[in-house]
Parts: C-alpha cells; sequence; structure tokens
C-alpha cells in the first residue's frame, strides 16, 4: 500500500494509479493528492501499451462527446430570446411580402445552416438558397443573394457557357449544352400530403422575390434546376389531369415529411 506502506495492496486507484490496502488508505490517498479516483478518459497512452480496450475507450468517450454537443444543441433554452426575436421579425418581414416563411425548431440540419437576413435599412431579403441540379447530381449552396435578383442571373455561374465557372461549367456540361429555353426551375409545394409532392415552376425572368409571394418557405427556398427534354418524375402543379383536391391536413403533413427528413439526415 502507497498509503500506510504496512498492508498488502488490493486496490488501484484508476486515476493516479496508486496502490491501496483499504477504504480507509482510499480516502486518504484521495484527501492528500486531490484525486478524485476517476479515470482519465483522455490520458496518453503509447503505441506500445495500446489495447484493445483503449480502443474501445475511445470510442466510448467519441460516442458520449457527440451525444452531450447534440443534446446540448437541441436544448430549448440556448435559443435565445434575442434569436426567437430575429427569428419572428423575419418571419413578420417575409408575411407582409406574402411568404409564408416556416422555421424549424433549434438543432435541425436547415435551421443551424440557414443564413437567410433582412436588411431593414435596404428594406430587402438576403436569402440563404440550394441549387439541385438533379440530371447531374449536383447541389449548390448560395449565401445572402438579394431578394431582387432574377433568377436567370442567378443561374448565370452555373449553367451559362460564357459566365460560369470552367469546373461548374464542365461538370453541368448536359445543362450548358441545352438551349436556355430548355431550362426549367422548379419549386416543391410544401404544403400538401407527402404522397402527393408536386412542384411550381418559377419564372427566370422575374426577381427570386415576385416568384416566392404566394408561397411556403421551410427556412429557405430550394430550386430544383430540370430539364424540359430529359425524362424526370417531378409533376409541375397544373399539369396532371388527375390532380388530387387540396387536403386540410396537407399543411401538417408537409411539415412532418420535412422533420422526418432532418430526423433521417441527423441519424
Amino acid at each position: 500500500c502507497e498509503t500506510c506502506s504496512e498492508e498488502e495492496a488490493k486496490y488501484r486507484c484508476p486515476r493516479c494509479m496508486k496502490y491501496s490496502c483499504s477504504l480507509l488508505c482510499v480516502k486518504k490517498h484521495k484527501l492528500a493528492l486531490s484525486c478524485n479516483g476517476v479515470r482519465d478518459k483522455t490520458a496518453f497512452v503509447s503505441v506500445n501499451e495500446f489495447t484493445d480496450l483503449n480502443l474501445l475507450s475511445d470510442y466510448r468517450f467519441l460516442e458520449d462527446v457527440g451525444r452531450t454537443a447534440d443534446a446540448a444543441a437541441r436544448h430549448l433554452p440556448l435559443h435565445s430570446a434575442a434569436t426567437r426575436r430575429l427569428l419572428s421579425c423575419l418571419r413578420n418581414k417575409a408575411q407582409k411580402c406574402n411568404i409564408d416563411l416556416r422555421t424549424l425548431p433549434i438543432g435541425f440540419t436547415k435551421r443551424r445552416e440557414n443564413s437567410t437576413i433582412f436588411n431593414t435599412m435596404e428594406k430587402k431579403f438576403y436569402w440563404h438558397l440550394k441549387l439541385v441540379f438533379p440530371h447531374c447530381h449536383a447541389e449548390y449552396t448560395l449565401k445572402r443573394v438579394p431578394d431582387d435578383k432574377t433568377l436567370a442571373d442567378i443561374l448565370k455561374p452555373y449553367i451559362d457557357p460564357v459566365e460560369s465557372d470552367p469546373v461548374v461549367c464542365h461538370r453541368l456540361r448536359i445543362y450548358t449544352a441545352s438551349p436556355q429555353s430548355d431550362v426549367q426551375i422548379l419549386m416543391k409545394i410544401e404544403n400538401r400530403r407527402q404522397n402527393s409532392v408536386r412542384y411550381n415552376e418559377l419564372d427566370a425572368s422575374r426577381s427570386l422575390l415576385e416568384n416566392l409571394k404566394g408561397k411556403v418557405i421551410i427556412e429557405y427556398p430550394t430550386l430544383f434546376v430540370v430539364l424540359k427534354t430529359l425524362k424526370n418524375d417531378m409533376v409541375i402543379l397544373g399539369q396532371d389531369a388527375s390532380e388530387p383536391a387540396e387536403s386540410s391536413d396537407g399543411e401538417s403533413s408537409s411539415l412532418s415529411s420535412v422533420e422526418e427528413g432532418e430526423i433521417r439526415d441527423s441519424s
């Protein structure tokens, strides 16, 4: 025993690795060395001494850190009063523009990555925007896009054969090689049932704000850029003869689908 030096040691402290013979000596060594007796999970272990148990311990430690970080992100009090006021102001400004803007609870991916703001001096939105090019399996995220910018100007750096970036142009060569008249810009309608997905066709010659008016936006707009000549499964509203009637519970079903997608994404 490293405390009394009289009896044979029976215990070893997980923290400081000191040997003790009894509970009394364990308490004495903790008091003398200010040791809490808890193993240091981050203590250095040389490669020669590293075992499968050390690997398992490190893996569990990382899992605990991940769970703690996720719990902290989802803790509602972290959503400060200032942030709530900011989101409320953002929704009110959108409502005045005839846009139904909805925000997700803290912890959701779209809530964390959304960078949309409203500039009170200029009295216009700067939107967080996602562009999806399904024929090339490509996605691009744009930050702080002014609401008075036309969709055609927004797409120029991506599908314009002259003004687009060479790397992006090569990746989206299916689009750049097609005539502009063949390009369609679609946005998913959020307030519908999950099994009745429809899209609105947007006008590339009009501004982003004009295209968003009268629509439901969950956090930020996601625009799908498709080609008319290529077959896709996106049904545009009004182009389906068997168009079902809108249901009263469509709005809640849509939000549920978004939440389910976020949950799958986080898991």
